[in-house]
């Protein structure tokens, strides 16, 4: 049938490559909704729940209803012994995470940092979830690979969030915490590259967004950052007090 056909709405919307085409609009019964432009057509998800508007077992993710499932084992045998993730039920976790990886990139780029903050953890808890009742240890393992780039974009949207408020130092914070959190899952890794950490993409990419925040900080809190460095350097932190001298070093070349 002609109207179904979306040819009109892809020529009004051109697909544009290397950039994330999103946009938000209001569906018929005026709640929002999230459109997502790709090469071969239009990807739309809702801003709550599950992206593609699903009740799993009458629950707003299929992690929830797992998560459910895993309480009334508990409440029935004691504990958690006994409970497992089967392959297929993995699968569709992973399904699951790639939905709310959509929506929280499109997410970030209109700015809606709490909606990013909120379905990167969905998605965290979504690998941890599968790491500890997973049926193998493909089911356990194959989700860490984007550990580090979700971690990234939660400390991401943080740090943007704080920004926007004028508050450098939660922004600063929340990239450091990013920063220790992409390390302790680059060691837990047990990578035998020594350069792994300060070779990861996502690392570099805070990094540098560390470095555009630091002269903005404010001249009242550069001595907190003295105060900072001594405590580190007493409690043999070194690697905190090598951050806390490069950001004293860019204020005073700033």
């Amino acid at each position: 049938m002609t109207d179904e056909d979306l040819t009109p709405i892809l020529h009004q919307w051109p697909y544009v490559s290397g950039e994330v085409n999103v946009r938000l609009i209001q569906a018929g019964d005026g709640r929002p909704i999230i459109q997502m432009r790709v090469d071969l057509g239009i990807l739309q998800m809702e801003m709550n729940g599950r992206p593609d508007g699903t009740r799993p077992e009458d629950s707003d993710s299929l992690l929830e209803a797992f998560a459910a499932r895993l309480r009334r084992h508990v409440e029935e045998h004691g504990d958690a012994e006994g409970f497992v993730l089967t392959s297929e039920q993995c699968r569709r976790l992973r399904e699951e995470a790639i939905q709310f990886y959509h929506r929280y990139v499109s997410l970030f780029a209109l700015e809606e940092y709490e909606g990013v903050m909120r379905d990167a953890e969905h998605n965290l808890h979504i690998m941890e979830f599968c790491r500890q009742f997973g049926e193998t240890e493909f089911d356990q393992t194959v989700m860490e690979q984007l550990r580090c780039n979700t971690l990234m974009m939660q400390a991401r949207a943080e740090a943007c969030q704080a920004v926007a408020a004028n508050d450098t130092r939660t922004a600063l914070d929340a990239i450091d915490r990013g920063l220790e959190a992409i390390r302790n899952a680059i060691e837990a890794e047990d990578q035998e590259e020594e350069d792994a950490f300060d070779n990861s993409a996502e690392v570099q990419l805070l990094r540098s967004m560390r470095d555009a925040i630091i002269p903005k900080l404010p001249v009242s809190q550069r001595s907190e950052l003295h105060d900072r460095l001594k405590a580190a350097l007493a409690a043999e932190n070194y690697e905190l007090a090598a951050i806390l001298r490069n950001e004293i070093r860019m204020l005073k070349d700033e």
